[in-house]
């Protein structure tokens, strides 16, 4: 992929638009870049980015400026790393400098009030979007385990109430486990 200024500033542009019109956090941003970088502009692989999205999960720091700079190294090495952060850390940047000059006249807004309640409801039916989408992709692939992680943590959390940081240690021991008693997984096949 030949990288020149209109790329450089596509990938700005699309990293600026993503972060400013996303509410919701990592969890809403990353659909949005696949569907930018994977389904629109074919820049990256599907698998590849959910590669990239499981890594910004682990990593430590905001899931969508940790996938940000993994999809723009992957992208454009270094510059493409600088490039997607700035562009997505500007957007809230500049909001929540305008938010903080009028807080107390936000806070008490009914209006506003309700506009995030909105959002709140736009925020799950994008991840319940997202969850649909894995277990298909998942089920296709006739790949059941994670698929029964996946319903289990949920089943553990909304009705027992167990502890998410207990889930993702036992999450991570099945993957491991399924990983190493898998040697078609170990050596890098399906």
């Amino acid at each position: 992929m030949e990288k020149n200024i209109k790329f450089y500033l596509k990938l700005f542009s699309s990293t600026f638009y993503l972060s400013a019109f996303t509410f919701g956090g990592g969890f809403v941003i990353i659909p949005l870049m696949r569907k930018k970088f994977v389904e629109q502009y074919h820049w990256i692989e599907e698998k590849e980015m959910l590669d990239l999205t499981a890594i910004a999960q682990s990593s430590p720091g905001a899931i969508a400026v940790n996938a940000a700079i993994l999809v723009g190294y992957r992208l454009a090495g270094i510059l493409g790393a600088v490039i997607t952060i700035i562009g997505t850390v500007l957007p809230p940047f500049i909001t929540l400098s305008i938010i903080s000059l009028a807080y107390t006249a936000f806070q008490e807004s009914l209006i506003v009030n309700y506009m995030l309640r909105g959002m709140q409801a736009g925020v799950a039916a994008v991840i319940i979007d997202v969850v649909i989408s894995m277990v298909i992709e998942l089920l296709k692939e006739k790949k059941i385990i994670p698929v029964a992680v996946m319903a289990g943590v949920f089943i553990a959390a909304f009705f027992f109430h167990v502890s998410v940081i207990l889930l993702i240690l036992i999450s991570g021991i099945i993957g491991a486990a399924e990983m190493f008693f898998n040697p078609v997984k170990r050596e890098g096949g399906k």
